[in-house]
């Protein structure tokens, strides 16, 4: 249940944001606040059940230094991520069971596996 309102809260705040949303220059890091959409191919895998989607949009939000990953095409999404800065504008994702985690301005990059499932992505902006 818990899950479920976070879900709702971020999919309330990620539809009321999107006319505050960035510009495709701004980036993530630079933001308390941040809606941004990255485009290319997801995929996730559970169980022997593989949704792929070449196609695919993943909705970024970052509310202070939380960031949720909102995926198209009935991919779970992925909710309170940190980071931790790699290179000037490159953030890599930190804790358990969400490493694998690439993002800047222009790209997303994903290779996510838990309990949950295996999440890929290779988006940009």
């Amino acid at each position: 249940m818990k899950n479920r309102i976070k879900v709702l809260g971020a999919v309330i705040m990620v539809t009321l944001m999107f006319s505050v949303a960035c510009s495709k220059d701004d980036d993530p890091a630079d933001n308390d606040l941040f809606v941004g959409t990255y485009n290319g191919t997801i995929t996730f895998n559970n169980d022997g059940e593989t949704i792929t989607d070449d196609d695919g949009r993943v909705t970024v939000v970052k509310v202070d230094d939380s960031y949720s990953f909102d995926f198209g095409s009935n991919i779970p999404n992925i909710t309170g991520v940190k980071f931790q800065q790699e290179d000037d504008n490159t953030y890599v994702s930190v804790g358990d069971g969400l490493t694998g985690i690439t993002i800047t301005a222009s790209s997303l990059k994903m290779l996510v596996s838990n309990n949950t499932g295996t999440w890929t992505a290779n988006c940009t902006r």
